[in-house]
Parts: C-alpha cells; sequence; structure tokens
C-alpha cells in the first residue's frame, strides 16, 4: 500500500479548498496540482491496517522499518506503539510511525506523545474528508466559474475511478462511504461502552484520558458527518446505483439512538429518494414501484429502531413517489385513483406516527441553543408537544452540513406541495372541522381540548419556515414565478387559516422574506386588503396587512381596556371565556404576527416607510400598548423588539420619536399617545413608574433582552450621523419633566439591574449569554460613540466647538452622553465582577464555538469594552468626571467604585484574565485574537500591573505581576505554544494575501510585542516570557533544556519569518506583506538594543545566519519599482497606500543596516576575522554561504538608492475665508498610535467638518452653490493634509535609513582589512556615491545633508592622503578631483542663505580635514589646484558667515569655523596669497580675534567646571588662527595694528602667581594655564619674527612686554631648571615656552637691554 499523505499536506489543502470557497484563493492551478496528489488518499478514504501478530513481532523485534528508514526501538517506544494500536486497531508498525511523528508535537504542545499520536490520527481522516467534502460540494456549486467546475469534476471522476473506469466504481465508492459511516457508528459506541464500563468498574480517570475520549467522540462524529455530506453530493451529481439506496435502508433500521448520527442519514437518504423515487430524475418506473414495495411494506416496519424516523422516511418517500402518479405520468402499472387513496392513507398513518414531528425536530433542534430564536421555539415546542426530541449531542451539527440538509427537506417540502396538493387541503379540512367541534364543544371524545387537535399543516407551515430560514436564492422561488406551485402554496394557505396556523403561516411567510426583494415582495403581498368588520374581529379570506394591523390594534384596545385579561395560558381545556384573548394559542399568533412585521420591517425599507406612514395605525401606540406590564412577558418582548426592527437605518428624528414614546411608556406605563387617566385614579409620579417598569422589565429573560436591544439600537448612530459624533442620540431634554435630563436611568437598568445580575434572570447559560452580549454591546456603542477629539479641538483649535456641535454646549454633551454614565459603571464593584466574569470563558467552549455564538460574541464584547474602557479612562477622570461633579445635583446616585483609580486596579484583582487573553489570541479567530491582543498589549504596557508580584511557597520571583500569574496557573507554556503556531510562516498567506486570518494575527501578534517591549525595554516583562525568556527578578535568564535553547521558541519563529516573508509578489513590494517583515525586524530590533537582551539577541541572529539572509534578499529601488501597483513616478504614489508600503520597506532597511553596523562592531571587539570578513564581504556585495560558495548581493554603496527617488506631490489647496481662519497644527501633533499609524486624518477631518458645522450655523452655507464649494474646499483639505501626513512618516524614516547606511558603511571603511591603497580606494568610490547628494540637499539645508555630511568627515578623516592611490599614479587625477571636489560642496554649501548651523559645522570640518591633509601629502603643490582662488571665487559672503559663526557661534560650531579659517589662511599662506589675511581684516574679524584675549579670564571664572574644556579648545583655535597669519609678514603686522600687545597686557594672563594659577576650576588648571601661556607667547614671537629686527617698533613693544612680565618669566625658567617646585608639579612640561621667551629675548636683545637699564639704574643710586 502506498504511504499516507502527511497530515500537513492535507491541512495545506484544505486550507486551500476553504480559501476557494471564500473566494480568497488566488492560484487555482496550484489547487488542481494538489488535489491531483492526493487522489490515491482520497480513493483509499479511511482505509486503515488493522494490528496483526506479524506487524507485533516486527515491533518486538528491536528495529522497525518506517518510510524506507531503519529505526532501532526502545521498550518504552514499543510499549507506546503497542498501546495506540489497541487503541486505534490499527497495524503496529503505523502506529509506530504515529508515536515517532508526535513526539515534536508532543513536546511543543505539551501533551503526551499518545495522545498527540490519536489526535494527527483523527485531524488526518478530519481533513481528508473534509477536503473531499468541499471538491465534491464545488462540483454542485452553480457560482463555481464553469472552468473550474469542469476542472474539478474531472478530479473527482479520477476519485471516483470512472474517468478511465467502469461507472459502478462510483457507486462502489459510495458503498464504502456508507461503510465507513457504519464503521465509525460502532466505534463511536465502543467508545462509550468502554467509558461507562471504566465508570462502572470505579476505575480513576486522568484529566487527559476524559478530554481524549471527549476528543474522539467529537471528531469521529465530524467524521461521520463529512462522510454523510460526501454520500449526499455524490448521490446528487448521479454517481451512485439503486443498489446504494437499498444498502442504505439495510443500514437505517439498525440506527438504535436518536441523536447527530442518526441525523447525518437523513441528507442522503432524501437524496436517495429524490433520484429514484422522482420521475424527474430519470430513474424507471419499475425501479420505482419496487422501491416503493420495499419501503411500504408492513413486514419490515418492526425492523426499524426508530419508528418516528421510520415515519418520516415514508412521508418523504411518499411525497417524491408521488410524483409518478400525475397526469403526465399516468402510465404507471395500476388504478391511479386507487393507488392514490392508499398513498394518502400511508400518509396520514405515518402522521399518526410522528411524520411531520419527526420532520420538525430535526429541523428545529440542529441549531444550537444559543442560536435559537426564543419566540419561534415557543411555536415549535408546541407543534412538537410529546414529541421525542433529539438529544443533546445533535447541536455538534455544522453549519454545512444544515446547509445540505435544508437543501434536501426542501425537495421534500416542493414535492409535497407539487405531488399530493389533494392530501395538504384534507390537512386543512380535517383540521379546521376538528377545532370547530372542540370550539363548539362536541368533542370527539370528553377530555379532548384543542392541545389534542391535529396540527399536521402547522407542522408542515414551520417545516418550511425553518427549511427557508436565512436561504435568500431558496426564497426567492416563492416570489419569482407567480405561476408556480410555491406562490399558488402560499396563496391557498392565506386563506381560511385558524388561530394556530396563523401564527405558522407567519412564521413561514417570516422566513421566505429574507433580503430587500424577497421581504418588499411579502410587503406587497400582504397589501392586498381584504374586507374587515368594524365590530368583532373576524379574519378576510387571506392574510393581509389590513388583518395583521386590525387584529393587533384590536388586542392592543383589549389591553387599555382590561390590562389583566391578557394573561390567558397557552394550553388550557375547555371553551375560552369572553374576558380572555379570544383563543388559548392567541398569544403565539400575536408573538407570530409581530415577529412577521419586525423581520419584513427590517429587511424591506418600503414597508418600514409604509408602516412609518401609516395613517390609520398608530403603529408605536399599538406596540407599546403591547409591551404593557400585564401583557404576557413574550409578547411583551416580541412588541418591544418590533419597535426595534422600525429603527432599522434610523434617522436622528426617528430616533428622537422612539426616545420619547420609550420614555413616556416607561415613566406612565401606558401608551404615549392615548394614555386614559381614570377619575378617582390614583396617579403614580412619573419616577415611581419608571422603577416599577424597569422592576417588571428585570423578571424575565424575553423582555429585558429584547428592552436592552432596543436601548443598544437607540444609541447607536443614525444615518444621518455624518462621523462626527457630536450629537447626542436621544432629545437633548428627554424626562427632563419629572428628572434630570437624559438617559441615565435606562443605563443604570441596563447595567444595574441587568448585567451586574443576569443570573437572578435566568438559568440558561445560553440566555444569560446573550442577555451579557447584548448589555456589553450597548457599552461598546456608548463608548465608541463618545468623540473625545472635541475636548481636544475645544482646547487647541480656533474653531468654536461649542457653536459648531449639534449639542447645545460642550459641557452638556460630556455630562449627558451615555459615555459618562457607563465610565461610571464600570468602575463598580458588580459590573466590574460581571465584566471580568464574561470575558473569563472555558477556552475550550471557546475554541468549540461557531462565530455567531453568544459565548464568543460575548467574550468579544467584554474584551472591546475594557479596550475601550483602558483609552478613554484618562479623558473621563481628567475631564468628563470633575465636570459631572460641578452639574450634577444631589439626587444623583453614585455608583462608582472611589478606592478604583484606574481600571488596571480592576485588572490586579482579576489577573486570570491576563491568561484567557494570551489563549485566546491563539485559538485562530481572527477577530477574538486582534481584541485579545490589543488588550494584552495595553495591559502589559502597565507599570502598575508590572510591578514585582509577591511569591508563594511554590512559586519562583518572576519579576512581574502578569508573568507571575502565568506561571503560577501552568498556562505559560500554552500560551507560548499559540503564540508560536500563529507565528509559522505559511505561503498560503501570500496566495490569500490581508484576507488571510493568520496574517491578520501575526500582524497583530508583532504588534504586541513592540509595544509590550518598547514600553518596558529594560524591565522582564510579558513579552520576553512570551519569546521564550525566564523573567528571574530584573534579569532574564535561558532554561538550559527550553524551547529557546532548543532553538523552537517564538523568538526564533519570529527570525525565521523576518528572514523568509516576503515583501510582496512578482516583483511588486506589497504593504500588507512587507509589514509583517517590518514588523518582526522591529521587535529584533528592539530586543537588540536593549541591554536585557542584546547579547542573547546578537547570538541567535548571528547562529541564524541573519545577516547575510536579509542582505541576499536586497533589491535596488527604481522609479519603476512597484509599491502596491503604483510606481514612486505615478502622480497618485503619495496619495495612496502605496507610500505606507514603501515606508515599510525603508523601514526594515533600515533596521537591517543597524544590525549589520552592530554586529560588525561586535565581531571588531571580539577580535573574530573570519567572520569579520565575511561581513565586509557582504557589505561589498559577495556573500559568502557556509559551504563556501559566493553568491552576488546588492553592494551597501547601492543601498543609497532610496535618496535618488521623487514623487509627484500636489500642492496646498487654496486659502479661502471659509478654512483660512482654522489652525490644523493640533491635528498635524497627533501622535502615532500602536501600528505605526496616526489618528490626524481623522482629527483633520473632524476639524473640517467642525468648521462646515459653523459655517452652516452662521448662515454661510444657504446658498447651494456656497456649500457646495465649501465641501469641495473641505475635501481639498482632507487630501493635503493626508499627504503631507505620508510626506512626514516618508520624511522621517528615509532620514533614520540614512544615518543608519552612513553609519554602516563609515564603519565598514574604518575596519576594512584592506592596505592603505584598497582603503584609500574605497573611500574615493564612497566620496563619489555622497557627494553629489550632498550638494544637493545641502543647497536645500534639509536633515539629509547632516547625515551625509557627517559621513564625508568620517571618510575625510580616514583617508592617507600620503597613500599612493592619492600620488601620481593612474587614477591619481580621479582621486585628486573626487576629493578636490567634496570641498568646493562644502564650500558652496557654507554660502546656502539661512543654513543649518548644524551643517555648517560639519561642512567646515571638511574643509578643515581636505586643506590639512593636502597639506600633509607629498605634493602639496599639486593637489591645492590654488585653493585661495576657489575661496575667493566662492564670494565675500562665504569668509562673512565663517567669521560670523566663528565668533557668535553656538556649542562646537564656533570652534570648527575658527579651525577652518585656521586652515584657509594656512592654505593661502602656502600659496603666497594675501587673500585670507585682507579678508579677514576687512571683516575686522582679526581685531575681534586679538580683543579675544583680553577675555580669556572672565570667561573662565564665568563657565560651569564641565564646560571648560570645550572653552579652553576655542581659546586654542583661535590663537592658532592669530599665529598661522602672524606667520607672514603682512599678516603679523595686521595683528600688531589689532593691539595684539595691550590686549595681552589687558588679560592679565602674565600677571598672575605662576604657583597658583588662575581661577580655572579643573583639576589640570596649572596646565592648562601654562598652554594658554605658550599658545600667546608663540603668537608674540611669531609676530616678531614675522615682521623682522629691523622693525623697531615691533622690537620695542616685545621688549615692553618681556619687562612687564619679567617675574613670571623668572618664574617659568625657574620651573623649568627645577628650583624651588614641588615634585607633582615637575611633570609640567615648559620647555617649549622656556625656549620661545629665550627666542624672544635674543631677537629683542632684552637681556643687553636688561643690563643696560639696570647700569643705568645703578648710576643713578650711586653716591656722589
Amino acid at each position: 500500500m502506498e504511504a499516507p499523505i502527511g497530515l500537513e499536506s492535507l491541512q495545506a489543502l484544505h486550507q486551500d479548498l476553504v480559501a476557494l470557497e471564500e473566494g480568497q484563493l488566488r492560484n487555482i492551478d496550484k489547487l488542481c496540482d494538489e488535489i491531483k496528489a492526493h487522489v490515491e488518499a482520497f480513493r483509499r478514504l479511511l482505509d486503515k491496517s488493522q494490528k496483526s501478530d506479524a506487524s507485533r513481532a516486527k515491533l518486538n523485534s528491536g528495529t522497525v522499518q518506517i518510510d524506507d528508514n531503519e529505526y532501532s526501538v526502545n521498550k518504552e517506544f514499543q510499549e507506546s506503539s503497542i498501546q495506540l494500536a489497541d487503541a486505534l486497531n490499527l497495524d503496529e508498525v503505523e502506529s509506530a510511525k504515529l508515536i515517532l511523528e508526535a513526539q515534536d508535537d508532543a513536546e511543543l504542545l505539551g501533551r503526551s506523545t499518545i495522545v498527540s499520536a490519536v489526535i494527527a490520527f483523527h485531524e488526518r481522516r478530519q481533513f481528508l474528508l473534509e477536503s473531499l467534502r468541499m471538491l465534491t460540494k464545488n462540483t454542485r456549486d452553480p457560482d463555481c466559474e464553469e472552468v473550474l467546475r469542469r476542472e474539478q469534476l474531472q478530479l473527482v471522476a479520477d476519485v471516483l475511478e470512472i474517468k478511465d473506469g467502469p461507472a459502478r466504481n462510483g457507486s462502489l465508492f459510495t458503498r464504502k462511504c456508507l461503510r465507513a459511516m457504519a464503521d465509525i457508528e460502532s466505534w463511536i459506541n465502543a467508545l462509550a461502552e468502554s467509558y461507562q464500563g471504566t465508570l462502572a468498574l470505579g476505575q480513576p480517570t486522568t484529566t487527559d484520558y476524559e478530554e481524549l475520549m471527549s476528543f474522539q467522540q467529537t471528531s469521529l462524529a465530524q467524521q461521520h458527518e463529512s462522510l454523510g455530506a460526501i454520500m449526499t453530493y455524490l448521490i446528487n451529481g448521479g454517481y451512485t446505483s439503486v443498489e446504494d439506496f437499498y444498502k442504505l435502508l439495510e443500514h437505517l433500521p439498525t440506527i438504535e439512538r436518536w441523536n447527530d448520527i442518526a441525523v447525518h442519514h437523513v441528507p442522503s437518504a432524501l437524496a436517495f429518494i429524490s433520484q429514484y423515487g422522482s420521475p424527474e430524475s430519470g430513474g424507471s418506473d419499475e425501479e420505482a414501484m419496487a422501491l416503493h414495495k420495499r419501503i411500504m411494506d408492513g413486514k419490515d416496519t418492526s425492523a426499524w429502531a426508530l419508528r418516528n424516523l421510520q415515519a418520516a422516511f415514508k412521508t418523504w418517500w411518499l411525497a417524491e413517489h408521488s410524483g409518478w402518479h400525475l397526469e403526465q405520468h399516468s402510465n404507471m402499472p395500476v388504478d391511479s385513483n386507487a393507488e392514490a387513496q392508499r398513498r394518502s392513507d400511508a400518509f396520514f398513518h405515518a402522521l399518526r406516527d410522528g411524520a411531520f414531528q419527526c420532520t420538525l425536530s430535526i429541523c428545529s433542534q440542529v441549531y444550537p441553543d444559543d442560536e435559537s430564536d426564543p419566540a419561534r421555539n415557543g411555536l415549535t415546542q408546541y407543534l412538537l408537544r410529546d414529541t421525542l426530541l433529539l438529544s443533546m449531542e445533535a447541536a455538534r451539527i455544522s453549519p454545512f452540513f444544515r446547509d445540505i440538509l435544508m437543501e434536501q427537506v426542501e425537495s421534500f417540502v416542493n414535492s409535497f406541495i407539487a405531488n399530493m396538493p389533494d392530501t395538504l387541503r384534507q390537512f386543512q379540512s380535517d383540521e379546521d372541522d376538528q377545532r370547530k367541534k372542540i370550539l363548539g364543544g362536541v368533542q370527539p371524545t370528553a377530555t379532548s381540548t384543542l392541545y389534542d387537535q391535529d396540527l399536521h399543516l402547522e407542522r408542515f407551515l414551520v417545516i418550511i419556515a425553518y427549511v427557508f430560514d436565512k436561504r435568500v436564492e431558496a426564497a426567492e422561488s416563492f416570489w419569482s414565478d407567480p405561476d408556480s406551485n410555491l406562490y399558488g402554496f402560499l396563496q391557498w394557505a392565506s386563506k381560511r387559516q385558524s388561530t394556530p396556523r396563523v401564527g405558522a403561516y407567519c412564521e413561514m411567510l417570516r422566513a421566505i422574506s429574507q433580503g430587500e426583494a424577497c421581504a418588499t415582495a411579502a410587503h406587497r403581498f400582504l397589501l392586498d386588503e381584504g374586507h374587515v368588520s368594524s365590530a368583532r374581529m373576524r379574519r378576510s379570506t387571506s392574510l393581509n396587512w389590513a388583518q395583521i394591523l386590525g387584529e393587533l390594534h384590536l388586542y392592543s384596545g383589549k389591553v387599555r381596556d382590561n390590562p389583566t385579561a391578557t394573561r390567558a395560558p397557552v394550553r388550557y381545556s375547555g371553551k375560552p371565556n369572553a374576558s380572555d384573548i379570544d383563543e388559548p394559542e392567541s398569544a403565539l399568533m400575536l408573538e407570530c404576527y409581530l415577529r412577521l412585521i419586525a423581520h419584513v420591517c427590517r429587511e424591506s425599507s418600503d414597508a418600514r416607510s409604509w408602516l412609518w406612514s401609516h395613517d390609520r395605525y398608530q403603529i408605536l401606540d399599538i406596540m407599546f400598548t403591547l409591551a404593557d406590564l400585564s401583557v404576557p412577558p413574550r409578547l411583551q418582548a416580541c412588541a418591544i423588539a418590533m419597535v426595534q426592527a422600525m429603527l432599522t437605518n434610523k434617522t436622528m428624528e426617528m430616533g428622537s420619536t422612539v426616545w420619547n414614546a420609550v420614555d413616556h411608556w416607561a415613566s406612565n406605563a401606558s401608551p404615549f399617545t392615548l394614555a386614559v387617566v381614570r377619575p378617582g385614579k390614583p396617579i403614580t409620579p412619573p419616577i415611581c413608574m419608571e422603577e416599577v417598569t424597569f422592576a417588571a422589565l428585570s423578571r424575565t429573560f424575553d423582555q429585558a433582552n429584547e428592552f436592552v436591544a432596543l436601548l443598544q439600537t437607540l444609541v447607536s448612530p443614525s444615518v444621518d450621523e455624518i462621523g462626527l459624533y457630536d450629537t447626542l442620540p436621544f432629545p437633548e431634554q428627554l424626562g427632563a419633566t419629572y428628572r434630570m435630563s437624559g438617559i441615565e436611568p435606562y443605563i443604570d437598568f441596563a447595567f444595574g439591574r441587568i448585567f451586574s445580575l443576569r443570573t437572578s434572570l435566568t438559568d440558561d447559560p445560553a440566555q444569560s449569554r446573550i442577555l451579557s452580549c447584548n448589555v456589553l454591546s450597548l457599552a461598546t456603542t456608548s463608548l465608541a460613540t463618545f468623540n473625545e477629539n472635541l475636548v481636544i479641538l475645544a482646547n487647541k483649535s480656533t474653531v468654536s466647538v461649542d457653536t459648531a456641535i449639534e449639542t447645545s454646549s460642550l459641557a452638556a454633551y460630556a455630562r449627558l452622553h451615555p459615555f459618562s454614565r457607563v465610565m461610571e459603571w464600570m468602575f463598580n464593584d458588580r459590573v466590574v465582577a460581571a465584566l471580568f466574569a464574561a470575558a473569563n470563558q472555558n477556552i475550550n467552549e471557546v475554541a468549540a464555538a461557531f462565530p455567531s455564538s453568544p459565548i464568543l460574541l460575548m467574550v468579544l464584547r467584554a474584551i472591546e469594552v475594557m479596550n475601550r474602557v483602558m483609552d478613554l479612562q484618562s479623558t473621563y477622570f481628567e475631564i468628563v468626571r470633575p465636570l459631572i461633579k460641578l452639574q450634577s445635583s444631589g439626587h444623583r446616585q453614585a455608583v462608582i467604585n472611589p478606592t478604583l483609580a484606574s481600571f488596571e486596579d480592576s485588572v490586579a484583582t482579576h489577573l486570570d484574565l491576563v491568561v484567557n487573553l494570551g489563549l485566546y489570541a491563539g485559538l485562530g479567530n481572527q477577530e477574538l485574537a486582534v481584541s485579545s491582543l490589543k488588550l494584552l498589549g495595553k495591559l502589559s504596557s502597565s507599570r502598575r500591573l508590572n510591578a514585582s508580584p509577591t511569591p508563594t511557597i511554590r512559586q519562583q520571583l518572576s519579576g512581574n505581576r502578569l508573568v507571575g500569574m502565568l506561571e503560577q496557573h501552568g498556562d505559560l507554556e500554552r500560551v507560548r505554544t499559540s503564540f508560536i503556531l500563529a507565528m509559522q510562516y505559511d505561503e498560503r498567506e501570500l496566495d490569500l494575501g490581508p484576507a488571510a486570518p493568520g496574517w491578520t494575527i501575526k500582524s497583530v501578534m508583532l504588534g504586541f510585542l513592540t509595544n509590550t517591549l518598547s514600553s518596558l525595554p529594560d524591565r522582564p516583562n510579558l513579552a520576553h516570557a512570551i519569546l521564550g525568556f525566564n523573567c528571574t527578578g530584573t534579569t532574564l535568564t535561558i532554561e538550559a533544556d527550553g524551547a529557546f535553547a532548543k532553538r523552537t521558541s517564538l523568538f526564533h519563529s519570529i527570525i525565521q519569518l523576518a528572514a523568509d516573508y516576503p515583501d510582496g509578489l512578482d516583483n511588486v513590494v506589497e504593504s500588507w506583506s512587507s509589514n509583517i517583515r517590518q514588523k518582526a525586524m522591529q521587535v529584533l530590533s528592539i530586543l537588540r538594543a536593549s541591554p536585557l537582551t542584546s547579547a542573547v539577541t546578537m547570538a541567535e541572529l548571528r547562529a541564524a545566519d541573519f545577516l547575510f539572509a536579509i542582505f541576499l534578499k536586497q533589491s535596488i529601488i527604481t522609479p519603476d519599482t512597484l509599491f502596491d501597483v503604483l510606481c514612486l513616478r505615478d502622480q497618485h504614489f503619495i496619495e495612496t497606500d502605496s507610500a505606507w508600503a514603501l515606508k515599510q520597506y525603508l523601514d526594515q532597511r533600515s533596521f537591517l543596516l543597524e544590525y549589520a553596523s552592530a554586529e560588525l562592531r561586535l565581531v571588531v571587539a571580539e577580535g573574530t576575522p573570519t567572520l569579520k570578513a565575511r561581513i565586509l564581504s557582504t557589505l561589498f556585495g559577495s556573500t559568502t554561504m557556509p559551504d563556501g560558495t559566493q553568491l552576488p548581493n546588492v553592494p551597501v554603496f547601492d543601498l543609497l538608492d532610496f535618496l535618488g527617488f521623487e514623487f509627484p506631490i500636489p500642492g496646498p489647496p487654496r486659502a479661502t475665508a471659509r478654512f483660512g481662519s482654522v489652525d490644523f497644527s493640533v491635528a498635524l501633533e497627533s501622535e502615532e498610535d500602536a501600528n505605526g499609524e496616526n489618528s490626524q486624518s481623522s482629527l483633520v477631518e473632524q476639524l473640517l467638518a467642525l468648521r462646515l458645522n459653523e459655517l452652516r450655523k452662521n448662515g454661510y452655507l444657504d446658498d447651494p452653490l456656497e456649500q457646495e464649494k465649501a465641501l469641495a474646499d473641505a475635501e481639498a483639505h482632507a487630501a493635503f493634509y493626508k499627504v503631507q501626513k505620508s510626506l512626514a512618516a516618508l520624511e522621517h524614516v528615509r532620514l533614520q535609513l540614512l544615518k543608519a547606511w552612513a553609519n554602516l558603511l563609515a564603519l565598514a571603511i574604518c575596519n576594512t582589512d584592506l592596505d592603505r591603497d584598497g582603503r584609500a580606494a574605497l573611500i574615493l568610490q564612497a566620496l563619489q556615491t555622497v557627494t553629489p547628494r550632498l550638494e544637493r540637499y545641502a543647497a536645500e539645508s534639509s536633515p539629509e545633508a547632516v547625515t551625509l555630511g557627517k559621513l564625508v568627515q568620517a571618510l575625510l578623516f580616514q583617508v592617507d592622503f600620503k597613500s599612493s592611490a592619492l600620488d601620481r599614479s593612474k587614477g591619481a587625477d580621479m582621486a585628486d578631483d573626487r576629493l578636490f571636489g567634496v570641498f568646493r560642496t562644502a564650500l558652496q554649501a557654507i554660502n546656502v542663505p539661512d543654513g543649518d548651523v548644524s551643517l555648517r559645522e560639519v561642512l567646515y570640518s571638511i574643509c578643515f580635514r581636505y586643506l590639512t591633509g593636502i597639506a600633509e601629502s607629498s605634493r602639496p603643490v599639486s593637489r591645492q589646484r590654488n585653493i585661495t582662488q576657489t575661496v575667493a571665487i566662492s564670494g565675500k559672503k562665504t569668509i562673512g558667515i565663517i567669521c560670523d559663526d566663528a565668533y557668535g557661534g553656538t556649542g562646537t560650531c564656533r570652534a570648527s569655523a575658527v579651525l577652518c579659517l585656521d586652515a584657509l589662511a594656512a592654505t593661502a599662506k602656502a600659496e603666497n596669497s594675501t587673500y585670507m589675511i585682507e579678508s579677514l581684516a576687512r571683516t575686522n574679524f582679526i581685531v575681534v580675534l586679538v580683543e579675544a584675549i583680553r577675555d580669556i579670564p572672565s570667561e573662565l571664572r564665568e563657565t560651569d567646571a564641565q564646560d571648560i574644556p570645550l572653552l579652553l579648545a576655542y581659546y586654542q583655535s583661535k590663537l592658532a588662527l592669530l599665529l598661522t597669519m602672524s606667520q607672514t609678514r603682512h599678516g603679523a603686522g595686521q595683528v600688531i595694528n589689532a593691539g595684539l600687545f595691550q590686549t595681552v597686557r589687558d588679560s592679565g594672563l602674565f600677571s598672575v602667581d605662576p604657583d597658583m594659577g588662575i581661577a580655572i576650576d579643573n583639576a589640570d588648571a596649572l596646565v592648562n594655564y601654562y598652554k594658554l601661556l605658550l599658545s600667546v607667547v608663540r603668537v608674540v614671537a611669531s609676530v616678531v619674527m614675522s615682521r623682522g629686527s629691523q622693525n623697531q617698533q615691533t622690537i620695542d613693544q616685545a621688549k615692553q612686554f618681556l619687562a612687564e612680565n619679567r617675574s613670571i618669566i623668572v618664574a617659568i625658567f625657574k620651573r623649568q631648571a627645577l628650583i624651588g617646585t614641588a615634585a607633582g608639579s615637575s611633570k609640567i612640561d615648559v620647555e617649549e615656552l622656556v625656549e620661545l621667551l629665550v627666542l624672544l629675548m635674543t631677537m629683542t636683545g632684552f637681556i643687553d637691554f636688561e643690563d643696560q637699564r639696570d647700569a643705568k639704574r645703578s648710576r643713578r643710586k650711586a653716591f656722589t
């Protein structure tokens, strides 16, 4: 036997077939190939090799061969394989294979190997059957494309082996399916007996055993269900023979239990009946007669274990078979009249055996209890009475099987109506006669009552209701052809109706009124008004609107006149009293009336408009009368539901009308338009009546549920709401006549009476969930429709929000909006407990729930409410609540718990929510996962909730409360596993795109991790724990044998996702696809940057070869690169999501380059030359694979492509008076949310909407033309700011990417192992790439220019100007040109008007390095290219700007400017040019430099200690510039003329005690002092030398300088000679200073001058 197909491939095929069914599959050819690969598996179906002695002997031998591989197995493995073989009755070798395959899953999922193997075994069978079911279904799907349908027909033929084989193979396969169903039935019974035996023997059962038993029973039932569906499709496809029908007839009598297993046979039985019992199917009359005898033969009656199913089967057969006896088939070889009578008798005999009860039970009970309709259930229960009901297991019926079942029962309905009209008429006649006798007191027996009446026609009508409910296309068959049997039946059944039949007919009419078209057709059908008497209500010949509304009006009048008369029982005996509602079933009839009206009203806009505008009957008056407290609860609930239906697509006017009606009804307990106050009757105050009404409504589920649903509809936005949500959902003065205005009492009713006490209303969990779901929907709507932005805009914008909003004032809006009261209840202890109870449901029940299940909806609503409360609580506590306290009176009931300062306080006492949120996220339900992860992200980012827990006795201190909760409950591994499974890369997501649930869940999970890690980067948190780290105290550790150490953790899944997930398909970067990689890389980037996780992250990324894998996938961006279908040059690019796709692409490249820089630094620090060489090779264009293969990749130089593109940008909207005064800055300052997108657009749109409201209220938009222009202007502004948002995002990410690129390039060149010439060549290449872009961006003074300039600066400082690459060799001129081009570009950029100071600082440094480098080179003359002339050509303004920065620049900019001037001056000196000296003199900058010496001591005293080194460096640069200028005769003259010696004298630098120093607050004060003296003396010496000894004036000034500072000069000489100095101070080197002073003395002849002066002094003092 061929090896079975693996589970993963079957699961993948199943996913593709589901995507095809949902219309989301892109690659059809791939699906067809997958199906072809599984054909053999489909043919085998559920065949399996059973256990045998031979196989067991092979296993016990110690070696076993599995898939051509031989394994040695130990005793434990053998025992596990044998246990599995016994449990599944499976071949031991196959069991061993399952055990081997299940080991990894067992470890990942935390289950035993045997349990994992059993689950995998059943999952494989289920995926196989489900795939085959969908394949066979598609061949019958009329909506499937014809080409695809034909392709799948061929595949089915291949599976059935009828393509090249005999047609009977299809029949054989059908029998194979039937045998498989029988085997499953036996298996289920065996499991049940085994379980019961275990319990009977008192043997203990483990949780794993219980779960495994439940799983097997559920899975086997699902497999049985799938087989039943496959059989049905095969029968309908004509692949079977009549012998297959006989096989089913043999099997059906053996079914003993009336449960879902029995129901699984019903569609195939009905399909066989249609196939071989109908003359239209092409079968022969002989076959039909033979089957008829077999089915109707009374000899086999006792053989059926389920007599009710046999009776139903006979009615199905007779309805279909009777088609042979119509006129067009009168050639039957029997007497048609006699046969008709026999068939009719047999039909009625089957009815007496419960045929219709069985069919109705099947149709009604295949729906889960929580999806059923209470009102319809009442009618169904009345009709079923004491019928044997299906067991609770019937709720496991899948939606797809319900559809198949209803399609087949529809065939029975159509056949019965078409083929047995006489029987239908006899139904009506017999029942009417029977009812007349009972009501007239002429009973067949003394105890006969209406309860004992035959209701076959009513049951048939309700069967139709179930069959056609929510099946729009099927329902259209009633209305599409007025001459059809169905439409004729509709007309016939509407006439001569008894009370229960009216109810059943209304249910049927309601079911076939699905959708706008059918509902409108039903409305028109009911508009056929007949005669209605004005006295006692008598029904017309057919049901119509006049009859329905007339009877409702009649009964509402009775309610007003006699409020107690309506509580008639539904079931009683005897003739009804005159004071009661006419007949016992009248309450049911009225319920059905109201349900029909509500449904048609909800579905049809024509019917809704007609009811709102009806003149004769006031619908709201009738409804609220029937909602009287004295009316039976379910009828009252139906009336309330009718009011809710009338609010479908409600306008503000409609909402206000109903609100007034509701408030009047609640406060007066009477209709709001026909209230009658009887004389002498005491009047109850309205506020007390309101309490009475609410107390009555909260007694039963039906009333409370419908009223809460009505409230939810009333507070929901109206269709004429423009999205601003600036209106109250009710009249502002509602209830103001007897209490504070607003709807607080109704909110209090929903939360105080219903939600917090819902368990007192009903013991039914399903009803409790529905009720909770509706209350939570009310809360969600109330919170979602509150516009907190109005408060922001009121405080910051120029628009008058009080004037612009529809509510009277912003204060009234904040106080009266239901948001305020709902938020107050959200901090009430009872409501908080109920809210968390609603959110914390059994994980298995939630996982098994259908999407529309109340338990799932309740959990979703609860989590959504918590999300919104977390978002809005700051607005409530800081703005709304204080406002309410100021404005409210003392009568307002406080419900809030004052000890709760935030919602996190509530969560802190219900931390088990965190566990459930983590588990919900991994269930695969997209909506639940998104909501759960959003809330989990907010909770895990809360510093209050992330405090360290108090450890229990057995609990280690995890360092985080949320992590501690997961560890305490033992659920951390489950949560981790669910995240890991959801994060697996699946190529099928690419076929489905963003519609794939897996894509959405991945995106939200990554967003959750990003937000949590970003908010708490340096503290162990929940994200760290889920990623696989162990949180211990304030550190993270790695478990030695854990998933992280084995590289199977979520962390490693994210690495794989970032490496493997593509940016798009077919060379198109798609935003949805790029989003996953971008978010994955963002998570890794945060982990890499955090001190907690940096080392581990870098090690794991290196182990995964992450850098090389990502670099190989990089591509160059060109103007033709497509981002979401648009290229960069497209004029609409920036206005669409294409801009967002580009941003994400640049984001991930930025993360890559940052990581590459970090990895390169780490490699250099570790000293690993091989890895360093590999990284550098990749950066420069060639990646070495582990096997030594060389693969080309985009070099880092080419990754600057993002700076080269431009896209068309629309201009700003034209300025108008309408919006010219609006300040949009508040909208532009909005921060980004968790997903990286911000709310700027919505704020702008709301601001525009407010302005339009303001203009409208002031009358500026009364003219339609002016209004049209205003709307156009608003659209233009919204579009403009949307573009600005995209531009700002792109500019930000582009700048970040540029910084990352520049850092990486500089680092790579700095650390390359190339020789000097090779490094120089790389630098020149880099400069060639960067310089043109620097020139461009510097001209625009954009931020990019600073980054580019810093890169050029770093590269120039790496240039070895003495390198042979820059010498006179091949390419030397080119190198010289590039370097000179850099200098020229920097010089031009300095001259840019209004340039950035930080950019000029970098440019000064570039010029300085170039000039000094050229000066250092071996051939400076050939390299200087007359630099001074280039400076002169740049203009006088250039020198002026540099001088301004040198004098008044900020920070280090002034020092850089001075150094630049110094280098320019030195270059001019080398070129024998006086241009720089003259330019500086012309700008008076030389005087400024010289006079700056005077201020040195004072500035040092005023400067903080930490800024002293920077100031000293600035002084040194100035003195260096003076030194350079003084080295020429012309320059020295300028310095002398600027007053050098006088300035030095005034500064006092040389008049300080040298042993004390000057007041420099620095440890090296004396050193710094001598350095200053040295710099000054250098300038003085240079001036003297440059002027020459012939310049007596300069010599005299120098002599004077020496003479005035003689004492400090002597002290310096003593220090040099180590005379009288401390030991520590001897380290100060003053040698150069001494030499310069000696030089000055020598040049000026100071010694001789001193000797002569001393001699003169001696002579003057001598005695004469």
